[in-house]
């Protein structure tokens, strides 16, 4: 079911071992002319259009784009006691984990009468996306809430596509984590259209309790979605910022001859879970071990119950098995790959772990399965993706500020570097800088 790619006996270079690993992803730009017209018409016509797509994408036109508060309220009431339970303690772990993470004003004293200050101020309003498809995600809604709340974001709206099942509401989960987060506006609106909405805003035009009120645009648009969702952030970056270009989920895992097999296949199978172009990697020093896999493979895909879904992505390109000469050359391996998810099951695993340069995150030893991420270990599951790892993180508190410095010179400090900001500026032929500067001391110094 997995290729394999053998390595041993070679040393590859960097550009060799990118081009040699299992890679998928998806190709933006293919979708960028079905999109355009989406986001350019409600750019143009606002909620009106982003319903019109709304019914022909998903087959079903809520009565309104933001969600009454008696549905949000109905399904929190209806929320399974058990699941009400599990949700808010991976809330609890995941605000721990993330109110660490908030940055403090620092003041710096560059000379006698000058300083820098860098204050850490929240992004005004955020849109955050939790998509619909093959599953449903509350467990989404929490990893983009709890940074933005921590951060002191002051306002912000979750999108989620409506379900024809659900009365034309986002499926009640979602609508339940919303309610045990505290946020109050809920968006019936994916796709495309969902995060065109976001970006522009409109009116809510519909015949319910939100006729006629603002749907004010964001400023910001986090969390994952499909490749059409993904072409939409790309066409309005710049009007809004983006968190990243999400593309297919995946799953690496180092691992020697210590591994457990049925471990390991049971975590390749759990992100292959997720999608068919879903990437599950194995890289290993152990022929036993793969072979083992391969063969734990077969029993733990037959009895999954997405194992048509499982089976195409651990026979695509993007997934596969990788053998190297030692745990050193996987982790170069590993390193040039930059998971999403990235496990370690070796020997020494927390050793072995620091020594990693490049991952959305890190999974150490036996007890720590991405599944355990996903949900309640507290980390954020918003993570870079397609190899993205080698240079972006995950969604974080620091997603939703803004490092803004804060000048203050008084006349002396200022005229102790005068001459010097003149030089520089004529140096890049830029003399009316200096001459700003000049200028407060009544001409040239």
């Amino acid at each position: 079911m997995l290729t394999r790619t053998d390595l041993r006996g070679a040393v590859p270079t960097l550009s060799q071992l990118r081009r040699a690993l299992p890679r998928g992803g998806t190709d933006v730009n293919a979708v960028l002319g079905t999109v355009t017209p989406v986001v350019e018409a409600i750019a143009e016509h606002g909620a009106a259009a982003a319903l019109d797509y709304t019914e022909q994408f998903d087959r079903v036109r809520p009565t309104s784009v933001r969600v009454p508060a008696d549905v949000i309220a109905r399904a929190r009431e209806s929320l399974d006691p058990a699941v009400a339970d599990a949700l808010a303690e991976s809330i609890r772990r995941a605000r721990l984990v993330h109110a660490a993470q908030r940055r403090e004003n620092t003041v710096t004293q560059v000379v006698p009468g000058g300083s820098v200050a860098e204050k850490w101020i929240p992004v005004r309003r955020v849109g955050l996306y939790v998509p619909g498809g093959n599953a449903v995600y509350p467990s989404s809604v929490i990893m983009n809430v709890v940074p933005a709340q921590e951060a002191g974001v002051g306002s912000l709206v979750v999108a989620s596509p409506p379900q024809a099942d659900f009365g034309g509401w986002p499926h009640p989960t979602i609508l339940a984590a919303c309610s045990l987060l505290g946020v109050d506006e809920v968006w019936a609106v994916g796709g495309a259209q969902g995060i065109a909405l976001l970006a522009y805003g409109g009116t809510d035009t519909a015949e319910a309790d939100h006729a006629g009120a603002d749907l004010d645009p964001v400023d910001l648009i986090t969390g994952p979605g499909n490749i059409y969702v993904t072409a939409a952030k790309r066409l309005v970056r710049g009007v809004v910022g983006i968190d990243a270009e999400a593309g297919p989920t995946e799953i690496a895992i180092l691992a020697d001859d210590s591994a457990d097999a049925a471990v390991v296949a049971a975590d390749l199978v759990s992100q292959a879970e997720h999608d068919v172009l879903a990437a599950s990697v194995l890289v290993t020093d152990s022929a036993a071990l793969a072979d083992a896999v391969d063969e734990a493979l077969q029993e733990a895909v037959a009895k999954t119950k997405h194992s048509e879904r499982v089976t195409t992505a651990l026979s695509g390109a993007q997934s596969g098995i990788v053998l190297v000469d030692d745990v050193d050359a996987g982790l170069l391996v590993v390193d040039a790959y930059g998971a999403e998810h990235l496990e370690i099951q070796t020997r020494d695993a927390q050793s072995v772990a620091d020594r990693v340069t490049s991952a959305g995150a890190i999974f150490v030893g036996t007890y720590s399965p991405v599944s355990l991420g996903d949900y309640s270990a507290g980390s954020n599951h918003v993570l870079p993706t397609s190899g993205s790892a080698k240079y972006a993180s995950g969604l974080s508190v620091q997603t939703f500020l803004r490092g803004v410095h804060v000048v203050d010179y008084n006349r002396d400090a200022l005229a102790e570097i005068a001459d010097r900001v003149v030089t520089l500026a004529n140096a890049e032929d830029l003399p009316a800088h200096g001459e700003a500067v000049q200028a407060r001391f009544g001409g040239a110094q």
